[in-house]
């Protein structure tokens, strides 16, 4: 009785193994450049902020490293790009430029629950563009700061207040960037690991688990059985 009970229950489908959201060299461009973008950060506020200036004492260690990090900015993205190892970064910037037919309709509150995900939400895409954007224009504003006669006084005027403006938006968006992260403990171990779960792709970026699988994500999540 008991063997035919069980030979009765419907086979379970085996766990789907985890997809790869990151390969080594985007991680790897990814935290070079987070490790710049905040070595800037932190040398910026204590040249522009007096008290902090003071509490770290050598001015001008702290801005040749500084005009250093700020140099180096775009390099590892530029590096990752180029060759046959960064087909996976320059496809994921082809991603972040896409905006797909309805993808708008994320930023409603009550619309975002219909809106069928790809590998990189709307918010993420603008967070993106925008430091994308700031590392040209900081590197440009700081380069006019740096060798000042090189440029008119005009010029550096409107050089200062762009750098200072966009060191602003900048803080924003990196510490906006960096809670979201650490309330996602899933796309956190994405940028850390390079994998998500299956199951977390299917209901969390359905049109990217069709892309990587070829299965249909919301067949497969509205099924009882999981088959």
């Amino acid at each position: 009785m008991t063997t035919t009970t069980a030979s009765a229950r419907p086979a379970l489908r085996p766990p789907e193994p985890d997809l790869t959201r990151f390969d080594r060299v985007e991680r790897i461009v990814h935290w070079t450049t987070a490790t710049l973008f905040i070595t800037l950060m932190i040398t910026g506020a204590s040249l522009y902020a007096g008290p902090i200036s003071a509490i770290v004492g050598n001015r001008e260690l702290v801005r040749w490293i500084h005009v250093s990090a700020g140099l180096a900015l775009p390099v590892p993205i530029l590096i990752g790009i180029v060759g046959r190892w960064g087909r996976h970064l320059r496809r994921d910037l082809g991603r972040l430029n896409r905006w797909p037919h309805g993808e708008r309709a994320w930023f409603r509150r009550a619309t975002r629950p219909t809106v069928r995900l790809g590998k990189f939400n709307p918010g993420q895409k603008l967070n993106a563009t925008f430091l994308g954007a700031a590392i040209v224009v900081m590197l440009a504003s700081g380069v006019m700061l740096k060798w000042f006669s090189l440029v008119p006084l005009d010029i550096r005027v409107g050089a200062t207040f762009v750098h200072d403006w966009f060191a602003l938006l900048i803080w924003i968006s990196i510490t906006g960037h960096v809670f979201i992260a650490f309330s996602d403990s899933v796309a956190l171990h994405a940028m850390l690991r390079g994998t998500v779960p299956a199951r977390w792709a299917r209901k969390e970026r359905p049109r990217w688990y069709e892309e990587e699988t070829g299965r249909p994500a919301d067949r497969l999540k509205q099924s009882p059985s999981g088959s």
